[in-house]
């Protein structure tokens, strides 16, 4: 069923409010965004926002057979998808968010990836990837790390204030990470 649009009090209770990940073993891809946002977590549904692109992104660039709406998220698992953070807590803006919190979530993002062994990692987010992952020159695309076992791919944050990156540039940048996913299968 899908939520209800949250009130603006709802929104500001959001903070440092977290949401289930949505994982299961051996996947494909796992989606890694940068923290929940408030309005997310007031819903309860992985990039709920609306002009968030990443479902827009994930349908456009052939990793679902049709576009799926936040409240379907668990739905994704049947893609051989699914869906975490960085940090797991709520704020309104990443910003907030500190290079050691970001560095910390890196280390229990390494437990997930090591206990769930999905074959990439599809962090969303360059900045955020940049200061937990240690990586300041890092660029958009394949990663030569691994983690935990898991190829890492970079792409653009989907959120609709990160218009640098229009619907059709970011699900060309999902396709790319399909396709690679596709070409690796077998392989570990």
């Amino acid at each position: 069923m899908r939520p209800r649009k949250p009130t603006v009090e709802e929104v500001r209770a959001a903070y440092g409010r977290r949401l289930p990940n949505v994982l299961a073993p051996g996947l494909e891809v796992v989606f890694c965004g940068i923290n929940p946002g408030l309005y997310s977590a007031a819903v309860g549904y992985h990039f709920a926002r609306p002009g968030n692109r990443f479902w827009a992104a994930l349908h456009a660039s052939g990793f679902t057979d049709r576009l799926l709406e936040p409240h379907e998220q668990t739905q994704m698992l049947d893609f051989g998808c699914g869906l975490t953070n960085i940090v797991a807590r709520s704020t309104a803006v990443a910003a907030e968010l500190s290079t050691e919190e970001l560095r910390h979530g890196r280390d229990l993002l390494q437990r997930r990836v090591r206990r769930y062994e999905p074959r990439w990692l599809a962090v969303l987010g360059k900045g955020a990837y940049r200061k937990a992952f240690g990586r300041p020159r890092a660029e958009f695309g394949r990663q030569e790390d691994e983690l935990a076992g898991a190829g890492i791919w970079l792409l653009p944050n989907p959120s609709g204030l990160n218009a640098r990156y229009q619907p059709p540039e970011l699900a060309e940048m999902f396709r790319e990470l399909r396709e690679a996913a596709r070409s690796s299968r077998g392989r570990r």
